[in-house]
């Protein structure tokens, strides 16, 4: 029989075994992270930073290629007409239309990665013009067009700034501990500029080409805000049936960004709006009634969106039924309350009028009865 001292043993050889496992297992588990960590370290120092062509790739996608050669001949062709019992989604227009949308964005997320490519190079040489300059394409041009400058009273930036910020940027390059930059450097920032100069034109005539076939694809939409927004909307949403989907509240919103202050309080800023600021009606209502007018054109192309996405009225006079019923509620909230008519006075009674008990009555008995008895005394 197994004393209690033989038992203690056996359970402390058990608990030495447990342990020798464990710590085998956590070196198991630290050399695979150690693997693991050698082939992530691997994969980032192949990415070559310095070369344009490793950071932005989306100009040599075949993506991109079909769709540009597709609006291109699709620009050139004109006009499209296709079965009116066909559904929207199976129309090879519609499905071009989306595929640009998509591309638009595409083309903005890939103008920020070489906009910061671009910053990234020209920072050795003007490291202050970023904060002046925020807009990425103005950014490219400025930088193609300074260079290696450093005396900008010699480059002319007429036309691709405003002046005030043109003199801003002239004294701070006076004072800028920039150097000038290696010729290879500046030839990789050259070339990141015409890239993204050539990317914003690409997405400009993707937006022209969405904007010219809106009024085929939604008729009744653009008759209430116009082509051009019509298309910002329906891109910025993911397509027309994204669009019917949703509600009046978040159309409202699409496009809006928050404005940076710079510290100064938000109690006058504007309201959020999005796209819908951009159309012709919210533009011409007077500022007190804008947000009611939002809203209303919000819920309005909504309605126009959904009976574009089930083709129910392709000549797009629901849309224009819409636009009238906006304008004339604009109308109606900015004409003046009715004046106040005079109030005339009630029909004497001939009749005396029954009188309720009461404290007060009781009162005025009394005096009455009072004023009589010293009358008769």
């Amino acid at each position: 029989m197994a004393t209690l001292a033989d038992s203690f043993l056996a359970d402390l050889e058990e608990l030495s075994d447990n342990e020798l496992e464990t710590i085998e297992e956590e070196d198991g588990d630290v050399a695979n992270m150690e693997e693991d960590v050698d082939g992530d370290l691997a994969d980032i120092e192949a990415l070559n930073y310095d070369d344009l062509d490793s950071v932005s790739k989306l100009q040599k996608t075949q993506r991109y290629n079909d769709i540009m050669q597709k609006v291109e001949e699709s620009m050139v062709k004109g006009s499209f007409t296709t079965d009116e019992g066909m559904v929207l989604e199976d129309d090879p227009e519609y499905q071009l239309i989306v595929d640009c949308n998509a591309l638009s964005v595409d083309i903005e997320n890939e103008i920020v990665i070489i906009h910061n490519f671009i910053r990234d190079k020209y920072r050795l040489k003007f490291p202050e013009l970023e904060s002046l300059v925020h807009h990425p394409i103005d950014y490219a041009r400025v930088v193609k067009r300074i260079a290696n400058e450093m005396d900008l009273t010699l480059v002319d930036l007429e036309g691709l700034l405003p002046s005030a910020i043109i003199m801003v940027v002239s004294v701070t390059a006076s004072t800028t501990s920039g150097k000038p930059l290696p010729e290879d450097v500046l030839q990789k920032t050259i070339d990141a500029c015409d890239r993204a100069l050539t990317l914003d034109s690409s997405k400009k005539k993707v937006l022209d080409f969405v904007e010219s076939r809106m009024g085929y694809i939604a008729p009744n939409l653009s008759a209430i805000v116009g082509s051009a927004v019509a298309a910002k909307l329906m891109g910025t949403a993911g397509g027309l049936s994204s669009l019917a989907k949703m509600p009046a509240c978040n159309v409202q919103l699409l496009g809006a960004k928050k404005k940076n202050l710079a510290g100064f309080s938000t109690a006058t800023s504007q309201f959020r709006v999005g796209y819908i600021e951009q159309t012709e009606i919210f533009q011409s209502t007077p500022p007190s009634l804008r947000m009611r007018a939002c809203r209303l054109l919000a819920s309005k192309s909504t309605l126009a969106a959904r009976v574009d996405s089930t083709r129910g009225d392709p000549s797009g006079s629901v849309g224009r039924k819409l636009r009238e019923e906006v304008s004339k509620k604009i109308e109606k909230w900015q004409e003046p309350p009715p004046a106040k008519q005079p109030k005339p006075l009630p029909v004497p009674d001939s009749e005396p009028k029954k009188k309720r008990g009461g404290r007060r009555l009781r009162k005025m008995k009394e005096r009455i009865c009072s004023d009589r008895h010293a009358e008769a005394c």
